[in-house]
């Protein structure tokens, strides 16, 4: 199957949202032990009025664009039912956002720009709250109401620089089901570290505190490591490089089919077996 990296004109770390292409899956039942939304950045308070014209000209389901964690966003949901949520970096502090593709059709100055807040739903906070904090380095930042009547605030967390693209938003709630992952669910949520050294760091902290994990994964263009938290949500830690641009051109990346040195030998084979994607230049 297709593994599909969408980024910044580099696909700089923090900007990069992944697809699997699995065309047979049944459809996601939305629920707890979840990645309930993702988020992705935008310049601006202006920008979001721009996206909410183009999601009614394409008949794009959306929320009307209102306030969560002191910032205005948009809630959408793509055509497989994916939540995802536009957010405004008007005030930003924090870590900086990646740089507009120069060939989209969408004018730079209101580009998406990278990965913002992503939002866990669970039925019991403490857990994962813990794992962010004591053995992830998170730091409490706040709270904001939810969405839902009779529920909990979702709480804030931060790390590094902080800012819109370094938070984790906990929602609990007693209300759902455990969610079945399928199409428009979310698999897993990646989490930066610098280098291989750093992450064989994690990997022995994660193992001493007896988390099931995948140990060391060489994913070519970066190494990982995957762990599920108390409530079931699979994490990676991932590194920034060595990136996309080891095989390809900076200006060609994406044009063609991209595979490692151990699957190149394989290529035609491969390529049989995929269906043909188009691209918009």
């Amino acid at each position: 199957m297709y593994h599909l990296f969408y980024g910044d004109e580099r696909g700089n770390p923090g900007t990069e949202l992944t697809f699997f292409e699995i065309p047979m899956a049944g459809q996601n039942r939305d629920g707890n032990n979840s990645i309930s939304a993702t988020s992705l950045r935008v310049p601006n308070d202006r920008a979001l009025e721009y996206w909410k014209q183009r999601f009614d000209e394409y008949k794009v389901e959306h929320e009307e664009i209102r306030e969560r964690a002191g910032r205005l966003t948009l809630g959408f949901r793509d055509f497989e039912g994916q939540r995802l949520i536009l957010v405004s970096d008007e005030d930003n502090r924090g870590v900086p956002s990646g740089n507009p593709w120069k060939k989209s059709p969408v004018p730079a100055e209101y580009a998406i720009t990278g990965l913002g807040p992503v939002r866990l739903t669970v039925p019991d906070a403490e857990p994962t709250s813990v794992v962010l904090t004591e053995l992830m380095g998170f730091r409490r930042k706040g709270q904001y109401p939810s969405e839902v009547e009779g529920q909990l605030d979702i709480i804030v967390y931060e790390t590094g620089e902080g800012g819109t693209g370094a938070e984790v938003h906990v929602e609990e709630r007693n209300d759902l089901p455990h969610e079945r992952l399928g199409r428009g669910g979310v698999h897993h949520v990646a989490f930066r570290v610098e280098d291989e050294e750093e992450l064989r760091a994690w990997i022995n902290r994660i193992n001493s505190v007896k988390l099931p994990n995948s140990g060391f994964v060489d994913r070519f263009y970066f190494r990982s490591l995957y762990f599920r938290e108390p409530n079931g949500i699979l994490f990676e830690l991932a590194t920034d490089g060595p990136g996309f641009a080891t095989d390809e051109h900076l200006d060609h990346l994406g044009e063609s089919l991209a595979l490692p040195p151990f699957l190149e030998p394989k290529r035609e084979q491969i390529e049989s077996m995929l269906k043909p994607l188009d691209t918009i230049q």
